[in-house]
């Protein structure tokens, strides 16, 4: 029974808007590919092909699959054309040539990089379209496949990214906060790119995913994974509470005294009812608006008040949210203080890294194993 149940389709994890989306991506990357051919290129076949409705899949349906990238598709398309010809001209319209130009298509596409299933196809329409495609010669290659792909291409383009998708699909790391070659402090541990180069290598099978996508989800699977083990520690559970903070108009040398006295590296900037406007921090002070070098001090700036050099765009946490969710933005982001506002904004608590790091400690998360 299990061997039969592995015919049924498994279930597919897409939202309503991509379902929408590589529908009307399709139907749209198909209309203006057609009107494009028949009113340019000409109006009888074949200056549109019929693989190009399965690259339309490809590219509006699944624009982050490696097989839908552009060389993928011109190169793919191309290399096939220009090979199922060549088996059309030495073997004839047979059956023997389409396998041939199949198989030699295939084995092209990877040689080359730009494995692209309606490739395929498009070597069996070389071989099989008929005289209106055996009378083109190498010239079907060039129009309508060339000139199809490349219309295609170029509304996929378009279209996906004014939808927000990004395509071509290339993986955008998130820069180092401080700007040096090191890993984030999140990926310097765990399995590391040698890992999956090495994971995939013994897998023995071409996976439809891009490798950095596929590091990238099994992150967050690692992360949902600690939300469900640890997710009933909360920032309420690891706050300060009695948060020192100053006000937007109170003065530079008031912030300063205050940062010494309780020898803390930021205070939060809030109103006289406890909403959050802001944060000033060291950095401010010697690296911000106020000081243009690091020997300047608060009474020599320009500035006059703390509003004048606080950061007003300011990352916030709320007091039921789960611990786990800010390991991240601490740990790559950059971030070393975070204000926990209620739902009126006002400033309830503080959790800074040594809060963080010492209820991981605490939970478990961060303890060594221990030896036999």
């Amino acid at each position: 029974m299990s061997w039969l149940r592995s015919f049924l389709p498994a279930p597919l994890t897409v939202g309503r808007r991509e379902i929408w989306l590589a529908c009307v991506g399709a139907g749209l990357g198909l209309l203006g590919t057609e009107w494009l051919s028949h009113h340019v290129l000409g109006s009888a076949n074949p200056w549109f092909i019929a693989p190009m409705g399965a690259s339309a899949v490809l590219l509006f349906a699944v624009p982050a699959s490696p097989l839908a990238q552009p060389w993928s598709i011109v190169g793919g398309n191309l290399v096939s054309a220009l090979i199922g010809v060549s088996c059309a001209l030495w073997l004839g319209p047979s059956g023997l040539a389409a396998g041939l130009a199949g198989a030699l298509a295939i084995s092209a596409m990877f040689a080359l990089r730009c494995l692209h299933p309606p490739g395929g196809a498009v070597a069996l329409t070389a071989v099989l379209g008929g005289p209106a495609v055996s009378q083109l010669g190498y010239g079907f290659a060039l129009w309508p496949v060339a000139a199809n792909s490349c219309l295609m291409l170029l509304l996929a383009l378009l279209f996906n990214n004014l939808m927000q998708r990004r395509y071509p699909h290339q993986h955008a790391p998130q820069p180092h906060p401080h700007r040096t070659a090191d890993l984030p402090p999140s990926a310097r541990l765990g399995f590391t790119q040698d890992d999956l180069d090495a994971a995939l290598a013994g897998q023995g099978e071409l996976l439809d995913i891009n490798k950095d996508d596929l590091e990238e989800i099994l992150t967050r699977a690692q992360l949902h994974a600690s939300r469900r083990k640890w997710g009933d520690v909360y920032c309420r559970d690891i706050m300060s509470r009695d948060v020192v903070h100053i006000g937007p108009r109170d003065s530079l040398d008031a912030a300063w005294e205050r940062l010494a006295k309780h020898k803390v590296k930021a205070l939060p900037v809030a109103q006289e009812d406890g909403t959050l406007v802001g944060i000033v921090s060291l950095h401010d002070f010697f690296i911000g608006h106020s000081a243009p070098t690091s020997r300047m001090t608060p009474a020599m700036s320009t500035a006059r008040y703390v509003e004048d050099i606080m950061t007003s765009k300011v990352r916030v946490a709320r007091p039921e949210q789960p611990m786990v969710d800010l390991v991240g933005l601490f740990s790559d982001g950059g971030l070393h203080h975070m204000p926990v506002v209620d739902a009126q904004h006002r400033v309830v608590g503080m959790i800074t890294q040594s809060d963080l790091v010492a209820a991981l400690f605490k939970t478990g998360i961060g303890k060594p194993a221990q030896a036999d």
